[in-house]
C-alpha cells in the first residue's frame, strides 16, 4: 500500500473513532456513573497501550520519570476525562464536543506564552472567534436551555487537554513517547477508579450488552488504538494533517449525536459550533502549510 494512501486511512479511522466517541460515551453513561466508567475504560485501554510498549521495556525509566508520567496523568487523564465523561450528563454529545475541541485553540495561546511559538493573523482571528463561539452556546445556560455546568465542564475539560499537551511538549525530549502513552493513561485511570470507588457505587453499574460494548469499544479503538494511531502519524512527520482534520471531529460527533440519540440542535447551537468550528480551521491552517511537528495530545 502507498504511504499516503495508508496515512489517509489512519487519519479517517481516527477521526471517525473520535467523533463517535461521543454519541457512544454519553449512551454508556445511562448504565453507570462518570468516574467509575472513565476508570474502567481508561484502565482498559491503557493495559493494552503497556502490553503493546513491552517490547521497549527499557525505555520505560520508571524510577526517574514516575513524576512526570503522574503529572501527565492527572491534566491528560484525571482532568480531562474526569471533567469529560461528568459533562456528558448535562449537555448534548455534539454540543460538548465542539466545546472540548477548542483545546487546539486554548494550545495555540499557551504555546505562545510558554513554548514561544508564534501568533499570526489567522492564529488570533481563530482564538478571537473561537470565544465568540463559546459565548454564543453559552447564551442558552442562561436562559435554561442548556446547562451552563455542563458547558463550563467542558471548557474545563479542553483547558486540562492543552494544559497537558504543552507539559508533553516540555517534557518530550526526556520521554518514550509510547511509554508516556501508556503510562499516563494507566495512571490515570487507576485514580480514576479509585476516585470513582470512594464516591460512587459498583453497585450502579448496569452491566448489560450494551454497556460492555460501548466501554470495550472506548477502550480499545477510541484510547488504544487511537493514541497508537496518532503516535504513529505524528511520528511520521503528519502532525500538519491530522490538526487539519481535527475540526472534523465534533461535525462527526453532532451527525452521530442528531441521528442516534435524536439530540435537537437550535439556532443558537448551530452558531455558536460553526464559530468553534471555523476557529480551529483557522488555528490549523498554519500547521497544515508548515507541517510542524507536534506532540500527541491524547483522546
Amino acid at each position: 500500500m502507498q504511504p499516503q494512501k495508508k496515512t489517509m486511512i489512519l487519519l479517517i479511522f481516527l477521526v471517525l473513532v473520535w467523533g463517535i466517541n461521543w454519541p457512544i460515551s454519553k449512551i454508556a453513561l445511562a448504565y453507570a456513573p462518570p468516574l467509575l466508567f472513565a476508570g474502567i475504560r481508561t484502565v482498559i485501554g491503557g493495559i493494552i497501550l503497556i502490553l503493546i510498549a513491552l517490547p521497549r521495556l527499557k525505555a520505560l525509566h520508571f524510577r526517574q520519570l514516575w513524576p512526570v508520567y503522574l503529572t501527565s496523568a492527572i491534566l491528560s487523564i484525571v482532568f480531562y476525562y474526569g471533567f469529560q465523561t461528568i459533562g456528558l450528563q448535562y449537555v448534548p454529545a455534539g454540543l460538548f464536543s465542539s466545546i472540548v475541541f477548542l483545546q487546539p485553540v486554548l494550545l495555540g495561546v499557551f504555546s505562545w506564552l510558554w513554548l514561544g511559538e508564534s501568533m499570526y493573523g489567522l492564529k488570533i482571528a481563530g482564538l478571537l472567534l473561537g470565544f465568540v463561539g463559546v459565548a454564543t452556546l453559552s447564551l442558552g445556560g442562561f436562559t435554561g436551555s442548556v446547562s451552563l455546568w455542563g458547558i463550563l465542564l467542558g471548557l474545563a475539560s479542553a483547558l486540562s487537554w492543552a494544559l497537558g499537551t504543552v507539559y508533553l511538549k516540555r517534557k518530550s525530549a526526556r520521554v518514550d513517547m509510547l511509554w508516556m502513552s501508556a503510562m499516563q493513561i494507566t495512571i490515570g485511570g487507576v485514580i480514576l477508579l479509585v476516585s470513582g470507588s470512594a464516591v460512587e457505587r459498583w453497585s450502579d453499574i448496569v452491566w448489560n450488552s450494551t454497556f460492555i460494548a460501548d466501554t470495550l469499544f472506548i477502550a480499545v479503538f477510541v484510547i488504544a488504538l487511537g493514541w497508537l494511531v496518532y503516535f504513529k502519524l505524528i511520528n511520521e512527520g503528519e502532525a500538519g494533517k491530522v490538526g487539519s482534520f481535527t475540526f472534523l471531529i465534533p461535525l462527526i460527533s453532532i451527525g452521530t449525536s442528531v441521528v442516534w440519540l435524536k439530540e435537537q440542535i437550535t439556532l443558537n447551537l448551530v452558531l455558536g459550533m460553526l464559530l468553534i468550528v471555523t476557529s480551529i480551521i483557522l488555528v490549523n491552517v498554519k500547521f497544515r502549510r508548515y507541517a510542524v511537528k507536534e506532540i500527541p495530545d491524547g483522546q
